[in-house]
């Protein structure tokens, strides 16, 4: 059984974590397994949007905390096994970050910890109402420092400190509301909700989208002025594709591009 099965609908991937027995944990294997499809993903000029999912009834419940205890048997006291684990967690939501194709969760369940910040690390998400979101390891002694990274970046600080410090759950609604997510819908329109949008974003100019999405997330860290100099430059870059030239004299002329890819 693989743990990350992908299955491609035309233009969209669709990889699904597949340890639902382990609630979809980002275990060793989890993580280097889903590192490696990103790593696939990032070559393959072909797909245009991903969306990442979970079998079986959640999301994923963050990191293994049976394998975690297991690696405290190392003569170092587990030292060398959790610096090694969070750095690769880290570099998994950062390939997420890196992937030229946006990156849409599809989330149901429940969504906790190192689950929780694999939702805030990927640029859309959809959740089924209902969904349970949390970074709730303060309630065993451990705050999600490393899920406070992306969480951080997409709540308000004082929203994220609060669920960091607390270990309180929101539901679907809420985390719409402080936009963890994009929207909540049906549980039984997931799928559709999520595929639909992925569809949305997989028929724009792929070219576009790529050069877009590293600008925008570029920009985001600098100074205004140095935000405008460097999307400036990111958008001369766009506008000199003759794709892009296409679709503005497709525009002006009423009709649909032709595009080269």
């Amino acid at each position: 059984m693989a743990l990350i099965e992908r299955s491609d609908t035309g233009p969209v991937a669709r990889l699904t974590l597949n340890n639902p027995e382990r609630l979809n944990a980002l275990s060793d294997e989890m993580l280097a397994a889903l590192t490696d499809h990103l790593s696939a993903l990032a070559e393959d000029t072909q797909i245009r949007a991903v969306v990442l999912a979970g079998a079986g009834k959640v999301f994923c419940a963050g990191h293994d905390l049976k394998e975690m205890t297991a690696g405290r048997n190392a003569d170092d006291n587990g030292r060398a096994f959790f610096s090694d684990l969070f750095n690769r967690c880290a570099a998994a939501m950062l390939a997420i970050r890196a992937l030229p194709q946006p990156v849409i969760a599809e989330v149901h369940g429940i969504a906790t910890a190192a689950g929780c910040q694999l939702v805030a690390s990927c640029d859309m998400a959809v959740a089924a109402e209902g969904t349970k979101f949390g970074v709730n390891g303060v309630n065993i002694g451990l705050f999600c420092s490393t899920p406070a990274v992306p969480l951080s970046r997409n709540l308000s600080r004082k929203h994220a400190f609060e669920m960091l410090s607390t270990g309180a759950f929101i539901d679907a609604a809420r985390a719409e509301e402080l936009g963890l997510i994009n929207r909540a819908v049906p549980a039984d329109a997931l799928t559709d909700q999520t595929m639909k949008l992925a569809n949305t974003v997989a028929a724009k100019l792929g070219t576009a989208v790529r050069i877009g999405k590293a600008a925008f997330y570029e920009q985001a860290e600098l100074p205004l002025e140095q935000a405008y100099v460097y999307a400036g430059a990111a958008m001369t870059e766009n506008t000199m594709l003759e794709d892009t030239a296409e679709g503005i004299a497709a525009f002006l002329g009423k009709r649909s591009p032709n595009w080269s890819q």
